[in-house]
């Protein structure tokens, strides 16, 4: 013969006496009854989401009934709800309350049909345990999907166990929940969320406690009556409320925990609430091995940032030997060598002066090249600082300096009046001064030198700026090669540099969300693009 249903009934009611009436009221099937006498038990016990149906006086002090109807509706829009009070014998208070949603409405003074009018409400007595268990199912799933859900986004331990503790009792109403991990030959009752202290913080052998039990048998342990199971330490459970529980494992495969919830009153958990149990377990699981995961990842990234502050000193103390070390004795070699050129100028054969005039041309390229380094490093280090500015300026102005270096040339500029961008005014000065000294360079054997500067729209919305000439190009089979630090399309005898600006260039552009590419052919010019972000 199978157990009779229990039906479980959430009772708003201040009154000690009339809630007794009408719990006696209430025969079969099963009920177990709640009763709550204030707004805060109310919406505390409505928290759990493990009620078949409410009942409720007209209202407590501090709270109405038609709140309660409403609170009730909220939550659970298709939980019956049946006022039971001594105003409901007024006609236009019963049409208001049925208006706001509620089942039925009937007064205190016949309180024998409360039985029968709750069963109504269950949709009949035969069939009502049924329905009700899959409501309460129903509303168990809607709420271990939000726990999913914020098991999903948990980043620590304590997170977890704060989800896991909250939705472990609200799962199945029970009256205290426990988190528990293993630790070798140990369980640790690591947190709990309880109507009374259980056992927080404390260690027990794996053989001595009902959570080994399940984690060793990798199954869940349901007791109706700890007291009469040879698993339980009776010891340890008499100083606690715990007349029932149920455990389950935090992942069957190899547990690593598991997660405990016991009641107050003998109870004996539906197969559908263990199931419940088990998949808010097998989540935790999850979410477990995401906090690990996460905390090797931020270990990681930690010890990448310490790496990358090493070599940004490593970096900055290059750029210092660079800038005080280097650039001195360099600055001698030229000095000096151009002193020989300029006072022994009689005493040197013409082969000498061939010499010198290598060693002088050589230190001026060396020295260009450690300025352009220098300028490196400085763009990787220097932060962005955005603000509005106008391209077509910064270009007439680097352009105007070009010439007056080479007064003897002929070049056709083309710039807009306005080229607005969003972009720090020096870095984005440098992208300028380096893409357009380039277009300057190698139009110089143009008859008709062109260069351009302008904007366009991009595929995606975004505005694509472009420096153009009309000079010397590259093969395009080598244009990977472009961006690289001392990578050189041309050789010094066509068009001299360092191989450095590119580079420099690239750096600012990335350090702007934007990229950079470039489309040319040979004799007939090239055009470089770039976005910002």
């Amino acid at each position: 013969m199978s157990e009779p249903t229990i039906l479980r009934v959430l009772h708003l009611e201040d009154n000690a006496n009339d809630a007794e009436l009408i719990q006696r009221a209430l025969t079969q099937p099963t009920f177990e009854v709640r009763v709550v006498a204030s707004r805060s038990e109310y919406l505390k016990a409505l928290a759990t989401g493990a009620f078949d149906i409410v009942l409720s006086d007209n209202g407590v002090p501090g709270f109405r009934g038609i709140s309660a109807l409403q609170t009730a509706r909220e939550r659970f829009p298709a939980i019956p709800f049946i006022f039971v009070s001594g105003s409901c014998d007024d006609e236009r208070n019963v049409a208001s309350l049925k208006a706001a949603g509620a089942t039925e409405c009937m007064t205190k003074s016949d309180l024998a049909k409360v039985g029968s009018a709750v069963r109504r409400a269950l949709h009949g007595s035969s069939d009502s345990g049924a329905s009700n268990q899959e409501t309460r199912y129903l509303h168990g799933m809607e709420r271990l999907v939000l726990a999913v859900q914020e098991l999903s986004l948990a980043r620590d331990l304590e997170t977890v166990m704060a989800i896991v503790r909250r939705a472990a009792r609200e799962l199945t109403g029970a009256d205290g929940a426990t988190f528990v991990l293993r630790e070798g030959s140990l369980c640790h009752y690591v947190d709990e969320n309880a109507i009374a202290p259980l056992w927080k913080g404390k260690r027990f052998p794996m053989s001595a406690c009902i959570s080994g039990w399940a984690m060793l048998n990798r199954q869940p342990a349901v007791i109706e009556d700890i007291y009469s199971d040879p698993r339980i330490p009776h010891e340890a459970y008499r100083p606690t409320f715990v007349k029932s529980l149920a455990m389950v494992p935090i992942r069957t495969l190899d547990p690593i925990g598991a997660i405990g919830n016991y009641w107050a009153t003998r109870h004996l958990p539906t197969p559908e609430e263990v199931k419940l149990l088990g998949a808010l377990a097998d989540t935790a699981a999850v979410a477990l091995d995401n906090v690990q995961v996460y905390a090797e990842l931020e270990q990681r990234v930690k010890d990448r940032t310490a790496e990358l502050q090493a070599a940004n000193k490593e970096l900055e103390a290059f750029s210092f030997a660079v800038s005080h070390d280097l650039r001195a004795p360099l600055r001698h070699i030229t000095g000096f060598a151009q002193i020989l050129v300029d006072e022994c100028r009689n005493a040197l054969s013409r082969k000498a002066h061939d010499h010198l005039a290598r060693i002088v041309d050589a230190g001026r390229r060396m020295s260009e090249l450690i300025e352009d380094l220098l300028a490196l490093s400085r763009t990787t280090q220097a932060p962005v600082k955005r603000e509005k500015l106008n391209l077509s300026l910064i270009a007439r102005d680097i352009m105007s300096q070009l010439k007056l270096a080479d007064p003897g040339r002929r070049t056709e500029l083309i710039i807009p009046e306005e080229l607005s961008a969003d972009g720090d005014p020096g870095l984005l000065r440098v992208v300028l001064e380096n893409l357009l000294s380039n277009a300057w360079k190698f139009t110089a054997k143009s008859s008709r030198a062109i260069v351009e500067v302008g904007s366009m729209a991009g595929d995606d919305g975004r505005t694509v700026y472009y420096v153009r000439d009309n000079g010397a190009g590259f093969d395009m089979e080598h244009a990977g090669k472009l961006f690289g630090v001392f990578q050189r399309l041309h050789s010094d005898a066509d068009f001299a540099g360092t191989g450095v600006g590119l580079a420099t260039v690239q750096r600012i552009i990335h350090k702007h969300g934007g990229r950079i590419w470039a489309e040319a052919a040979v004799n007939q010019g090239a055009t470089f693009y770039f976005t910002l972000a």
